[in-house]
């Protein structure tokens, strides 16, 4: 089960993976299809169900050679509860559903197929993969090779302005295709505007009685991330607005996959997840070319000069390092403060077995402070080393790592591969 927002490229690669990889594909778009809701809303009798995709896609399904892709699947539960029985009676048959709004999916009475499926999560394109749709495959394997920094660094300004570009087309595809294609600032806007445009429609049509409350949540994080303090504040959407009545609306908005939410830590220690805060938050979008559009950033503005990496006070390169980070599987990110005090960290992330304190410095002042009393201070003796995500190049000091802001994934894809446990 592919998951993932709308639009970030589920069916095309799913496409592409069954063309590559099997002999032949029974592709079905269950989106409005009654023959499939039919199909599937009578017994689960798996030998029935592959007689009637084979008749509905006029494909011979033959196991082990054959990929089954069912998509926009979000609107048939019964097709996702039947995962259960093509797993338990079908095991050599391969199955593979995708579709927006998922991770909303209500399942009305349906089991989910816990157990029997595996669920994988697609991103929007990270930087690195950005490099890649540009051809710039020579700079891309750089970045993932370790002991290089220096050839790096002296590469800056090629990478900065490589990553000046995506902070303005972001990492949806079809917004990539179309940069790549034209080169046309304005009509990569107008595919982002069509993005966002769906995005506001599948609220509309999904989020039932919390729709109006979601919608404000959503077209105010470009605000939201302007302010110094980035913490979500209710009262920005309207005077007197209570988190209480707000909260199904950012937990929709979060499961759909449009925002993420991370949450303050209260400790940090492993496992982070038990020391979230949930009522003190920080709400990002998704994609930082779609936060540029959604903020009507004129394109000259993002593309020409640096303004854009320090713009509504660093909301972008917070934005950007938070879904390079996330794209990486098995992170877990929160943020961290202390009351009573100015001291914060942008982010904290558990990374494998390990524990990342990070702080992101979009301008030229890299002074950093809070992790520096962080580490230094709070947690004198402890081995734990800090980490600043910043323009300026690779840096070792005695107690903080500087990485350059282009190298955030292929750092944070390391730190993950590290990290894992050898099976034994």
């Amino acid at each position: 089960m592919l998951y993932g927002a709308r639009q970030v490229g589920k069916t095309y690669i799913l496409k592409e993976f069954g063309k590559n990889e099997f002999d032949n594909m029974v592709y079905i778009n269950c989106y409005l299809n009654t023959a499939v809701r039919t199909l599937f809303s009578e017994d689960k009798d798996i030998s029935r169900i592959l007689l009637g995709l084979s008749a509905l896609s006029g494909e011979k399904i033959e196991p082990g050679r054959t990929l089954i892709f069912l998509d926009e699947v979000q609107d048939i539960p019964e097709v996702v509860a039947s995962l259960k029985y093509f797993c338990e009676d079908a095991p050599d048959i391969y199955i593979v559903v995708a579709g927006s709004l998922l991770g909303v999916l209500n399942m009305a009475g349906s089991p989910f197929p816990t157990g029997k499926v595996d669920i994988l999560h697609l991103y929007p394109m990270t930087y690195a993969e950005f490099l890649d749709a540009l051809g710039e495959n020579a700079k891309l394997e750089l970045l993932y090779k370790e002991g290089e920094e220096n050839l790096i660094n002296s590469l800056a300004p090629s990478y900065i302005e490589l990553l000046r570009q995506y902070y303005f087309v972001g990492g949806m595809p079809e917004a990539v295709a179309e940069f790549v294609h034209s080169r046309n600032p304005e009509a990569v806007r107008e595919v982002q505007n069509a993005i966002l445009s769906a995005y506001e429609a599948d609220i509309a049509k999904h989020a039932g009685s919390d729709t109006q409350k979601a919608r404000m949540v959503f077209q105010s994080i470009p605000s939201q991330l302007s302010r110094e303090n980035k913490k979500f504040i209710f009262g920005a959407l309207r005077k007197g607005a209570r988190a209480a009545e707000y909260e199904n609306a950012i937990q929709w908005l979060s499961d759909a996959g449009l925002v993420y939410k991370v949450c303050r830590l209260s400790k940090v220690a492993m496992p982070l997840s038990f020391y979230f805060e949930k009522d003190a938050f920080k709400l990002f979008l998704l994609d930082v070319g779609l936060l540029g559009a959604m903020a009507q950033v004129p394109p000259a503005l993002m593309l020409i000069g640096d303004n854009v990496f320090s713009e509504f006070k660093g909301a972008f390169t917070e934005n950007y390092v938070l879904t390079q980070m996330l794209a990486s599987r098995n992170v877990v990110a929160g943020y961290y403060s202390k009351e009573n005090s100015s001291m914060e960290l942008d982010f904290v992330l558990q990374v494998g077995t390990e524990i990342l304190p990070v702080e992101v410095k979009a301008e030229e002042n890299v002074k950093s402070k809070s992790l520096r009393l962080f580490i230094t201070v709070d947690n004198a003796g402890s081995n734990m080393r800090g980490y600043r995500f910043s323009m300026k190049g690779y840096k070792e000091q005695d107690w903080m790592t500087n990485i350059p802001l282009f190298a955030v994934s292929p750092f944070i894809s390391r730190k993950a591969e590290y990290g894992k446990i050898n099976k034994i």
